[in-house]
């Protein structure tokens, strides 16, 4: 017998009057109140469980989205917005069954202008969709995270997200020019510009990265980059992880900037190779993947200088893709490492610290220390170009103790970067897994600062009330999270 999800009786919904003004405003397909789907909209790919879903609304126009801001601004009630759910931090995570505002069916792709080599795009726009849809065009959109193939650029804009190639290319910031945006309080503006200069604060800067506290962005204009002339994918191979890291650093030091310098240790390239069959050495410590771009001169001559270094520094070897197949199947080897894992163990629990090159061999070595003290697997796969670590600590949370034994590892791991001169995040933003660390990097004032910033966008703190600035320094949003009886849901 197949069950379905119970729904609200009608006086149930009468007893919420936000809920019943989103369905009157956008209609029933628009807003959905049954508990299977506020259920899924509670969560997103962090671990963390506490969320609770208000109405989920899915607006198909900015205009959709202001109406859905304006009514929960009207009734007092918070709104937390929505992409693909990607998220490794609990950014949009609901907390006291906000309003969630899922912009997944605002996915048009607008408008490109090739000759100004800018696209304007709705916030739910896949990542990869857009490149696929540049592509015959010479051109692709450079910020590249592992799930790309779901992740939507409204949460691109949200965290300010990387990938492989923000070595040579830059996060998202750098590649976005223009946004129009719903404000906390339901007004429609536009920050930024396509224009060469912009007058006035960098208010387009501020949004980027800020993780929904700001508002919602309905339209965004982004930067194509044109695809490069040439391309080599190198994998080099070493037997002990200290080695690989070494070369990283030498790499850059030798005046070189690839367009992406991953690494990987044994753990994940076993799983991996087993999930992929790229051709990974499974009797490697570590692996280096190394792209380069750029005219084919110069493309060959620094491939070539790469694996220099590389043997230098120990690699037993070094493997350039033939064609354009093997280096597909390479990175859909790096790219696909995250899902790779669940033959080991069914959860994981990933931090994203950056720390200085220079100080890679070293932090690397504390987090297995970290991970073997508190009996945790840990796996290591990263952006070791610019000392973005991702190191994954994968565990059975049906085991009991293992959340503890997993969270401990996860702060010794902050605190050893931080301690290191690193921050807390490159690329997955803090959300409220990283927000009670925040102190740990920045003084009072720092996080006041960040506090009256928000607070000009949203005097009232409706905007993802909870995540990102701690509690004492965040414009009352404690006093935001007021729970709706669960009795209103049914």
């Amino acid at each position: 017998m197949r069950l379905r999800p119970r729904r609200p009786r009608r006086h149930q919904l009468e007893a919420d009057a936000c809920a019943q003004a989103l369905v009157d405003a956008l209609g029933p397909d628009k807003v959905k109140l049954g508990g299977a789907s506020r259920y899924l909209a509670a969560r997103d790919a962090s671990v963390y469980r506490d969320g609770a879903a208000g109405p989920l609304c899915y607006p198909e126009s900015a205009d959709d989205v202001a109406t859905c801001v304006r009514i929960a601004a009207e009734h007092g009630r918070a709104v937390v917005p929505r992409g693909a759910g990607t998220g490794l931090a609990g950014g949009t995570v609901p907390l006291g069954n906000p309003v969630v505002v899922a912009t997944t069916r605002m996915n048009r792709i607008l408008e490109v202008d090739v000759d100004d080599a800018v696209a304007w795009v709705e916030p739910g726009v896949i990542n990869l969709d857009l490149t696929r849809h540049l592509q015959p065009l010479g051109y692709h959109f450079a910020p590249d995270p592992s799930s790309q193939q779901v992740c939507t650029i409204g949460g691109n804009v949200a965290n300010n997200s990387g990938g492989p190639h923000c070595l040579a290319y830059g996060v998202t910031s750098a590649h976005v020019v223009a946004l129009d945006v719903v404000l906390p309080s339901g007004d429609q503006v536009r920050l930024g510009g396509v224009e060469p200069r912009t007058p006035g604060y960098d208010l387009r800067g501020a949004f980027v990265g800020s993780e929904g506290l700001l508002g919602i962005a309905t339209r965004v204009a982004v930067r194509i980059t044109p695809n490069p002339p040439a391309v080599a994918t190198l994998l080099l191979s070493f037997a002990d992880v200290n080695d690989a890291a070494a070369t990283v650093g030498a790499i850059i030091a030798d005046g070189m900037v690839p367009a992406a310098l991953e690494m990987m240790d044994k753990r994940i390239i076993e799983a991996v190779e087993a999930h992929v069959h790229a051709g990974y050495p499974l009797d490697a410590a570590a692996v280096l993947l190394v792209e380069v771009d750029g005219l084919a001169g110069g493309v060959a001559a620094d491939a070539a200088r790469i694996g220099e270094l590389g043997r230098a520094h120990g690699a037993t070897n070094v493997r350039e893709a033939a064609d354009e197949a093997e280096r597909a199947l390479l990175w859909k080897g790096r790219k696909g490492a995250f899902g790779a894992i669940a033959v080991i163990e069914p959860d994981y629990y990933l931090h994203d610290t950056v720390v200085p090159r220079r100080a890679l061999v070293d932090v690397l070595a504390q987090i297995y220390e970290i991970a073997e003290r508190h009996d945790v697997i840990v796996l290591n796969v990263f952006h070791a170009g610019d000392g973005n670590l991702h190191p994954l600590l994968v565990f059975d949370g049906r085991v009991p103790g293992t959340m503890e034994r997993v969270h401990a590892a996860g702060r010794e791991i902050i605190e050893a970067s931080l301690a290191a001169g690193g921050v807390l995040s490159g690329e997955h933003g803090i959300g409220v897994e990283k927000r009670d660390f925040m102190s740990l990097q920045f003084s009072d004032d720092d996080l006041d600062a960040q506090a009256r910033l928000k607070a000009a966008f949203d005097p009232r703190c409706l905007a993802n009330p909870g995540k990102v600035i701690p509690s004492s320094h965040s414009c009352a949003d404690i006093q935001s999270l007021r729970r709706v009886p669960d009795g209103v849901w049914g």
